[in-house]
């Protein structure tokens, strides 16, 4: 019995694992870019916004930020001054409706982008102009991750049927990579394996890195079709020399060639001789707070960008774009564009998953609906975007 008990006792070490976090020495800040905090829908001007889950999040060639909007099902526009708009919305049952569904976002080299809609099984394709439209090919199971390489023709993560597709600029679609089988082994082309693929991402010589979730590991392809695996394995995070991970939403890769990686609670890097560190975020704490990387929190970030010298993150849960950069600036907003609004906000205390119709009146009255809302979090902040002036009343009433 003895020998048993101390078996067992070995047994349930075995499996426990050690995090060992290694802080990136750049002296990273992380700071808010936009986004109030608050879930709901609200343009305008940096944290003045509201998200709802914001999710993936690309740069375009002039330095815009696009923003996949999950919970709004829209994308947004966010200007290098911090101007945050509506690109496109999803529209049900039009070209677009995958966005109500949609898992990852790409950006090619003429500013189209590329929504992988897993809900709907298929691409979205949307203009620099913001017209879209839906790309489907026969074999295509679940679209999950999607990147681009230098000649513009994309990669897709078939999470279902555990392939790599390349979809060429004309059109012509092929098996990048995978047998079709679950596993984990390296190779060439088809004779590989993988399980459960997702996030995507191509470096500058066109190599192709995969997040392989159901092995936890990064793979690395490249264009003569080899897959090799690069890190990972171990049901842990851990920084250093063999990096492991417990999850990746979205990865890319900055000027430097390293690969940036959301983490959910951290956001961290992968050099090219694969020595990982954390930009910042922690392995084990989940919150809000700006400051140094080692001291700066998130919640569930899911997307991840590098522009210049600066990492732009979509976190979700704090329903923020947050930016990481080594050399922080204040910006002051001159005289003749500094403005003062006052505006109302209402707190709606009601039930999730219900829609409700928030009513203004002048002289409590006649009623004027300012909007309606389906309610995804309770209390809710709803903002009256056009200032105050004179009498304003509000009301909220459930809808049947």
């Amino acid at each position: 019995m003895k020998l048993k008990f101390i078996l067992a006792a070995l047994c349930g070490l075995s499996v426990w694992q050690t995090e060992a976090q290694i802080y990136d020495t750049n002296n990273v800040v992380v700071q808010t870019f936009a986004g109030s905090g608050f879930s709901g829908y609200v343009d305008g001007l940096g944290q003045q916004t509201m998200f709802n889950n914001p999710k993936g999040i690309v740069a375009d060639t002039s330095s815009n930020l696009f923003v996949f909007d999950a919970g709004n099902s829209r994308i947004r526009k966010i200007t290098p001054d911090g101007t945050v708009s509506t690109f496109v919305y999803g529209n049900p049952g039009g070209p677009l409706s995958g966005l109500a569904s949609a898992s990852s976002i790409a950006i090619d080299h003429a500013n189209n982008l590329w929504i992988a809609s897993v809900g709907f099984g298929d691409l979205e394709r949307i203009g620099s102009d913001g017209s879209g439209s839906s790309i489907y090919w026969s074999g295509l199971g679940l679209p999950w991750g999607v990147c681009v390489d230098s000649q513009n023709n994309i990669y897709v993560s078939d999470n279902n049927h555990q392939l790599i597709w390349r979809r060429f600029s004309n059109g012509t679609v092929e098996v990048f990579v995978g047998s079709g089988n679950t596993g984990s082994i390296d190779g060439n082309g088809i004779f590989t394996s993988f399980n459960a693929p997702t996030a995507l991402a191509c470096d500058a010589a066109d190599n192709i890195y995969v997040w392989d979730s159901g092995n936890r590991k990064i793979r690395r392809i490249n264009q003569n079709r080899d897959v090799v695996t690069i890190a990972g394995g171990p049901a842990s995070n851990t920084d250093g020399q063999n990096p492991s991970f417990i999850s990746v939403s979205q990865m890319c890769v900055d000027g430097s060639g390293n690969l940036i990686l959301a983490c959910g609670s951290s956001i961290r890097k992968m050099s090219v001789t694969t020595n990982a560190t954390t930009l910042a975020g922690s392995f084990t704490q989940s919150g809000y707070t700006n400051g140094a990387g080692n001291l700066a929190r998130f919640s569930s970030a899911s997307g991840v960008c590098a522009l210049g010298g600066t990492i732009y993150v979509a976190d979700t849960s704090n329903q923020r774009i947050r930016s990481i950069t080594n050399n922080p600036s204040v910006q002051v907003v001159a005289g003749a564009n500094l403005g003062i609004g006052t505006f109302t906000g209402v707190t709606i205390t009601g039930t999730v998953g219900r829609t409700y119709q928030v009513q203004s009146s002048p002289d409590l009255a006649s009623w004027t609906t300012r909007a309606t809302l389906l309610l995804t979090s309770s209390p809710f902040l709803w903002i009256d975007q056009s200032p105050v002036s004179g009498n304003k009343f509000y009301r909220a009433v459930m809808l049947p």
